[in-house]
């Protein structure tokens, strides 16, 4: 348990949200008017971040850092779990990648600060408080840590606005399209109101519901082409272009949610034990994921690739459920970076209405030979087969003959 009377500054994962806003005025309350100080990890939530500082001060925080952590976030966190092709039931990370960066921003500025505990506003029912928590016990594993959502008697985001009301806290939302949502760089998560009746299909022509694209059936009727360069797995050009990881997915984040690319309707089950669904937006990353997917079959030999894609399911899991800063993530990713030494080449896709279509692919390590495969005349010896046929069925050949009484 927390000493309450021990708490003079804390240091409050601040995004400018409906949780976090109320959280400000919520501390000073119940933390004996403690000092509040405001930090936001920038991981390209863009304009979210406009006015943040007059906000967070207005509603009593004493200062807000904003910390960059854009680059730090692409290298170190999404372009392991892309080499890695980790996914979590077909959903692309975004949220989980995300949060351990920015805990171990705010266990930075905690210790420079000299704070007394660290807060988050994470719900008790999500997966986001298991994340930020155990990012925060790598990085100081003696930090108290202040969760309101398990403390107050808030309970539900209607409660949550009319506190913010009570308390003059400034609002970007209304009671109508107050959708719980994460955005960075890499996505953007769409949770709550319609969306908790499964029966209900999203809303991705209504003006407003979809941030980083349009609707499939509002994208262009002609296909976009674009061609990917990539080496040791990760991406390094565009249409020719040399570019950063970072600017890369930035710029397909433009060009795929113009065709309708990366929408994802999903019932997850959460680390908490429930399901939820959610409808996420990830259109660089789903072009990203689909041509680093298509290098690897040309690039990487049978045995290595289907022990990869089962270890992807490993790594992706590890990530959702928090346990980034682990021995068996970190043992996993210097697998996936042996694999990816011959994972360099070109891939070019075709975008079309929300689809992703192979158009070619190019190697200088591609193990693909035409020579071999081809159906025409080549100098692969079709008889070999018989006696590899033999040897293979050899145990299939003996237990049936076991069976039926001739060993």
């Amino acid at each position: 348990m927390i000493d309450k009377s021990q708490i003079k500054k804390v240091v409050l994962a601040y995004s400018g949200g409906l949780d976090t806003s109320i959280i400000i005025p919520w501390l000073k309350e119940n933390y004996n008017n403690c000092e509040v100080i405001a930090v936001s990890g920038n991981v390209g939530q863009a304009d979210e971040l406009e006015g943040l500082e007059e906000k967070a001060k207005k509603t009593g925080a004493s200062k807000l850092y904003v910390l960059d952590l854009t680059e730090e976030y692409v290298d170190d966190y999404i372009i392991p779990c892309l080499k890695a092709g980790a996914k979590y039931e077909e959903y692309l990370l975004g949220t989980s990648h995300a949060r351990p960066v920015i805990a171990k921003g705010l266990v930075e500025v905690a210790l420079k600060e000299g704070a007394d505990a660290i807060c988050h506003g994470c719900t008790g029912k999500g997966n986001d408080q298991v994340r930020f928590e155990l990012a925060i016990k790598h990085f100081a594993p003696d930090m108290p840590i202040i969760a309101p959502w398990r403390e107050w008697s808030i309970k539900s985001r209607e409660e949550e606005i009319e506190y913010a009301e009570a308390h003059n806290v400034p609002l970007k939302i209304n009671r109508e399209t107050n959708y719980s949502k994460d955005k960075n760089l890499w996505h953007l998560s769409h949770e709550g109101l319609d969306l908790e009746d499964t029966g209900n299909e999203p809303q991705y022509e209504t003006p407003g519901f979809l941030e980083m694209g349009v609707s499939p059936l509002q994208a262009p009727d002609v296909p976009t082409y674009i061609e990917l360069d990539f080496v040791q797995g990760v991406p390094t050009a565009l249409n020719g272009r040399n570019m950063t990881a970072k600017e890369i997915i930035l710029k397909l984040n433009e060009i795929g949610g113009a065709n309708g690319i990366g929408l994802l309707d999903i019932v997850e089950n959460r680390l908490v034990g429930m399901k939820c669904r959610g409808v996420y937006e990830t259109p660089g990353g789903a072009i990203l994921y689909a041509a680093h997917d298509y290098l690897e079959t040309v690039c990487l030999d049978k045995m290595t690739q289907h022990k990869k894609a089962e270890l992807s399911i490993t790594f992706g899991e590890l990530v959702y459920n928090g346990q980034w800063f682990t021995p068996l993530r970190e043992a996993l990713s210097a697998f996936v970076d042996k694999t990816q030494e011959a994972v360099n080449g070109k891939v070019k896709l075709k975008l079309y209405k929300g689809n992703i279509i192979k158009a070619g692919v190019w190697s200088p390590n591609s193990l693909y030979s035409e020579a071999i495969a081809t159906f025409g005349e080549s100098d692969y010896n079709q008889k070999d087969a018989e006696g590899f046929i033999n040897l293979y069925g050899l145990p299939i050949k003996v237990k049936a003959m076991v069976d039926q009484g001739k060993l």
